[in-house]
């Protein structure tokens, strides 16, 4: 059985319905404009880690994605929820 489940043509599936939500709670709760959200998840590590199926962090909600971005740009670290690890 393949332990992640994801992998490459449906992990890219499910990044094209999860990056829009995290896109509106940045821009949301951080007040910025979607161009600046946009371009500050595509180039995080945050993102590279999403587009990685062994770290399962597609699973976690748009919202606690949004916090984490957030968590980078303003600290350069990424804290992760007891439920990634």
């Amino acid at each position: 059985m393949n332990k992640y489940p994801l992998a490459a043509g449906g992990l890219k599936y499910s990044l094209t319905f999860v990056v829009p939500d995290i896109i509106r709670w940045y821009v949301s709760d951080y007040e910025v404009n979607e161009h600046i959200a946009v371009d500050r998840l595509y180039n995080s590590v945050l993102y590279g880690q999403l587009e990685n199926s062994k770290t399962a962090l597609w699973h976690l909600s748009p919202r606690v994605l949004a916090d984490m971005l957030n968590e980078e740009i303003t600290t350069g670290k990424i804290t992760y929820p007891e439920e990634a690890l």
